[in-house]
This record gives C-alpha cells, sequence and structure tokens, in this order.
C-alpha cells in the first residue's frame, strides 16, 4: 500500500508540472490592446503636398456638412475619395510603424508594443484635387440676404465667406495660409460678376457663369472614355438597342398523291389473308421520316395502313432557330452626347447642392440657342423605349412560359437583401441562449398551447 501511495503522490506531482510548463508554453509573449474607438485610417497623399499641408474640416458643398479635407498653402485643396472593399469579402491593412531595426528592438522587451497596426476595415482614403469653385457654392445658396429689391447686390468676399464661417470649423484658419485667401478669390471671380471698389473686388453670383464652368468640366471629362464602371452603366447600358428576334419559317409542301398511289398499288397487289398484317413503309414516307420529327413520321405510318382515294395536300411547317437581326448602333456624336450628358449629372449630384443643380438643368434646357443641342440623343432614347415597350409588349403575349431576364440592378438588389435576410438571422441566432434553441427542436404535435389554457369555458 505504502508503494501505491508514493506512486500516486509521484504522479500527481508529475501532473502538476507538466500543466505548469504547459501553461507557460502557451502564454502569448505580447498582449494585444482594447479596441480604439477611433482607429487609424490609411491615406495616400500626393507627393506634390508641402509638409505644411493639414487635414482640416470644411463644408461639404453637396451634403452641407463639415467634410475632412486636405489643404495645402501652396497646391490647393484636395478631397478624399474613399475607396472600400465589398462587405461580402472581409479585408484589413497590416501596417508596420517606424524603422525595422526599432521595431525589432521594441519587440526584444517583454513589455513593448508590436510597433504595427491592424485595422478593421480595408478602407482606403486617397486625396484627389477638388476646385475650390465647388466649396464657395454654399455660401451663395441663400442669396435673400444679399438682395434688395429682387437684385442681387455685389458683397466683399469677406462677406460672402462670413455667411458660411460658422459650418466651417477651420476656414478662418486657412485663409491666412500662404496663397489660400488668393486662391479663393479668383475662383469666386469665375462664377460671380465682379466690380472694383477702390482696392477691394466686390462679388455678385453668376448662375450663367456656373453653368459654364460646369459645362466645361463636364466637357473635358467626356473628351475621353468614362471610368469602367460608369462606360457600362450610363453610356454602354443605356445605349443599348434591344436585340430584335425574328423568326423564319420554312414552310414545306409535301405532296401526298404519290403517297396515295403507292398506298393503292399496295393494297392491291396485298392478299386478302394478309390483310391484317403489318404493312411496310413505303419509301415517300421513309425520305420524309429522315428529316420530319418522330410524330409526323408515326402519324405518316398509320396513315399507309388505310385506304385513300382522294388527293390531299399536306403542308409541315418546322420552325429554325431564332437568328437576331442586327440592331441599330448608336453613332459616335450620340455617345459622346450622352458621356457629356453623364458626366455633367455626375457633377451637379457630386459637388452641387440638390436646389443648385436642379437651377442649372432647369437653365440648361432653358438656354436659347443651347449651349449644347441634346436633340438626337434624346430622339435615340425615344425610339429605343418605343422598341423595348414593344418587345416587352410582344414578348408577354406571346410566350407566357418564358421567364423574365433579370438584369444587373435587380440581381444585386436580391443577393443585398439575401444578405440582409442571412446576417439577421445569424444575429438573431446568436442572441438566443441555448435553452431557448433546445426548446425550438421539441415536438410540439399534440400539444395544447399556452391560450387554450386562458379560455373561457
Amino acid at each position: 500500500m505504502a508503494r501505491t501511495t508514493r506512486s500516486k503522490t509521484s504522479a500527481s506531482a508529475a501532473a502538476t508540472s507538466d500543466t505548469k510548463s504547459t501553461a507557460s508554453n502557451t502564454k502569448s509573449k505580447y498582449t494585444l490592446p482594447t479596441e480604439s474607438i477611433n482607429p487609424p485610417k490609411l491615406f495616400i497623399l500626393p507627393t506634390s503636398a508641402t509638409k505644411d499641408a493639414k487635414i482640416v474640416s470644411l463644408l461639404n458643398p453637396r451634403y452641407s456638412k463639415p467634410t475632412r479635407y486636405l489643404v495645402c498653402p501652396e497646391t490647393g485643396i484636395y478631397e478624399f475619395t474613399r475607396i472600400a472593399a465589398p462587405k461580402s469579402t472581409p479585408r484589413s491593412w497590416f501596417i508596420e510603424c517606424g524603422d525595422t531595426g526599432k521595431v525589432e528592438e521594441k519587440t526584444s522587451k517583454d513589455d513593448a508594443d508590436l510597433g504595427a497596426y491592424i485595422t478593421k476595415g480595408a478602407d482606403l482614403y486617397v486625396a484627389t484635387l477638388i476646385d475650390p469653385m465647388f466649396l464657395l457654392l454654399p455660401a451663395f445658396a441663400d442669396q435673400s440676404v444679399n438682395t434688395k429689391d429682387g437684385k442681387r447686390m455685389f458683397v466683399s468676399s469677406d462677406d460672402h465667406l462670413d455667411s458660411i464661417r460658422g459650418k466651417s470649423p477651420h476656414l478662418s484658419e486657412i485663409l491666412r495660409w500662404g496663397n489660400v485667401r488668393a486662391l479663393l478669390e479668383s475662383r469666386m471671380a469665375a462664377i460671380c460678376d465682379t466690380v472694383d471698389a477702390g482696392n477691394e473686388s466686390m462679388f455678385r453670383f453668376s448662375e450663367d457663369k456656373l453653368l459654364t464652368e460646369v459645362l466645361s468640366k463636364a466637357q473635358k471629362m467626356s473628351e475621353q472614355p468614362l471610368p469602367k464602371s460608369m462606360e457600362e452603366r450610363f453610356v454602354a447600358k443605356a445605349l443599348e438597342a434591344p436585340v430584335v428576334g425574328m423568326k423564319r419559317e420554312n414552310t414545306t409542301t409535301l405532296s401526298i398523291s404519290q403517297q396515295t398511289e403507292t398506298r393503292t398499288q399496295a393494297q392491291a397487289e396485298t392478299p386478302a389473308s394478309t390483310s391484317t398484317a403489318s404493312t411496310p413503309k413505303p419509301e415517300s414516307v421513309e425520305s420524309q421520316s429522315s428529316t420530319s420529327s418522330t410524330e409526323t413520321t408515326t402519324t405518316l405510318v398509320s396513315e399507309a395502313s388505310t385506304t385513300a382515294t382522294s388527293v390531299v395536300e399536306e403542308s409541315i411547317t418546322t420552325t429554325t432557330a431564332t437568328e437576331p437581326t442586327p440592331s441599330h448602333g448608336a453613332s459616335p456624336e450620340i455617345i459622346k452626347l450622352q458621356r457629356f450628358r453623364t458626366a455633367f449629372n455626375f457633377i451637379c449630384s457630386c459637388y452641387i447642392a440638390p436646389s443648385q443643380a436642379t437651377q442649372l438643368q432647369e437653365k440648361l434646357k432653358e438656354q436659347k440657342p443651347p449651349a449644347v443641342d441634346f436633340t438626337p440623343l434624346d430622339t435615340y432614347l425615344e425610339d429605343i423605349s418605343k422598341l423595348r415597350q414593344e418587345l416587352a409588349a410582344a414578348r408577354s403575349v406571346g410566350d407566357y412560359s418564358r421567364k423574365r431576364v433579370l438584369d444587373d440592378d435587380e440581381l444585386a438588389d436580391r443577393a443585398e437583401k439575401k444578405r440582409r435576410k442571412e446576417e439577421d438571422e445569424k444575429r438573431k441566432k446568436a442572441g438566443e441562449s441555448r435553452g431557448v434553441r433546445d426548446l425550438k427542436k421539441v415536438n410540439t404535435v399534440g400539444m395544447k398551447k399556452m391560450s387554450d389554457f386562458f379560455k373561457k369555458k
């Protein structure tokens, strides 16, 4: 018994030492910090920007909210374009900070951090130049302040900037940087009528000049193909003419007179005792069976066993595969006009307030003579619309069994709804307890509901 006791004691001591060694080996060398409320972000800044460039908050001309911009006193103002990965494919950035040697020196210490960041998302912010003219448009949104008897007045640049100074947190600060004030005043003169009053210039907003500036930018943007996504969706797909399918029917007239004569001769030569026997197929029927369908062959064979005295002509219609006829395509002029209109609408929807964008579009239609004649494009789009309606009506009347083909937008919406539904189901399942999940598996067939116990007898 003593030996057994000592063996148990030694075994328990060995197990304790193994547990301590395993715990010491599995213990992480580095401790990950808690998730930051304001995690670091990845920016790509232009090489032309100087060291004095800073990220500031200015009023967004489209949404009238403070937005981050990069302002350089020498090269100008930059906006940040966000490039994000699809939500269906989670990604992240691993960013190493500092020099490699320093990071290795830090990692040698037990209490040192890793010297790197892992971002939660894969968002990328690229700084691109923006025309300061758009940042000045909120100052001219409410012109009732600078009007007299329904006419706009010439006002100094400081008075215009004071109207948006409260909504732009860092506007007063950047006006003191280098050439920023001169840059803003030069772009203000591009969309305003100017008058010199002594040593100071006075400005009055002009919608005609703003429309001219936007049209010139749209013209420059449409001189070359738009980005691939915009070109496919707003140009190629919008101008795509529907393919007209025309069915060609080859009608073959079979003369049954020869078949009738053959049947008569066969019946005359066949004795009465063998009339009930099977009759072989005539040559004409065999030749036809190679080109006609199985049902047609069976019908002709059955007719060969009967007596026919009249001459009949049957027409068998075979429909070939649908061959698309070439549809009229868009000319280079129409494609250019569509690119121009897409570029104009893109600028209005991204950099101009909705009320001002509506005024510009109405002013563009009311121009006489028009700056850009969209008549050929409108005529072409009307013809395509009518053709699509006719094809849709013909398809709905002629073929009820054919399923409607979904376009890219509908497929994307359906996939998005499916993804949201799956996320909601996962969220609900994650919030359920184990007991609730087990109760769902219980077979409740034949059981009374809880509400049955509270009904009146």
